[in-house]
């Protein structure tokens, strides 16, 4: 059986390639933009990522992770364990702490109407992703953030990290990039990448 995976791969669904490439799962790329009449045929919204499973399709990248990390029994811990509510915890702060400062920076840069854009704010975003920063270097202690396995939180911490690189925020620190090294080079997301 294959997936399919809507969204360009400079996007959100980046993340569904990688975990897709982790889970060693095949798939098929559709490499639409967001708001086309491509993306608007999997996703009314007409966001990205979407991810096609026979006859259901599902949408936010996020959601997607988990779901296919509940699936295929991996890249998760087991839904209901004390593991996954620390793994899921972590997730929700990345999001909070991480994409969504990301996505704010965005919006303010190219996003949003000009008109409604307020490009002084992202000196704000910049100063709050870097103490967030300076948070997840505290707690990269093993090869991974939730231990010696990779698990979702990574593929969201990295592609958030990378997001950062192109959207010309601070570097993080040494023991940060290196952790963010090492996940990017790192077969599946090589394959993801080059898609």
């Amino acid at each position: 059986m294959s997936y399919k995976v809507i969204g360009a791969t400079k996007s959100r669904a980046l993340r569904v390639m990688w975990m897709l490439e982790e889970l060693g799962e095949s798939y098929e790329h559709i490499p639409a933009v967001p708001r086309s009449d491509e993306t608007r045929s999997y996703n009314p919204l007409g966001k990205i990522p979407a991810l096609v499973d026979g006859d259901e399709v599902l949408t936010d990248s996020m959601a997607i992770l988990t779901y296919l990390g509940d699936k295929h029994g991996k890249l998760t811990a087991p839904a209901g364990s004390v593991a996954r509510a620390r793994q899921d915890a972590m997730t929700f702060w990345l999001i909070d702490e991480f994409d969504a400062i990301l996505w704010a920076a965005a919006k303010h840069s190219f996003v949003l109407p000009e008109e409604l854009r307020v490009p002084s704010v992202k000196d704000t975003l910049k100063a709050e992703f870097s103490a967030s920063a300076a948070k997840l270097t505290e707690w990269v202690d093993a090869p991974f953030l939730m231990g010696e396995n990779i698990t979702i939180p990574d593929i969201l911490a990295c592609h958030c990290l990378n997001w950062a690189v192109g959207a010309k925020f601070p570097r993080v620190d040494d023991k940060l990039f290196a952790y963010a090294k090492n996940l990017r080079e790192r077969p599946a997301f090589q394959a993801a990448s080059s898609r």
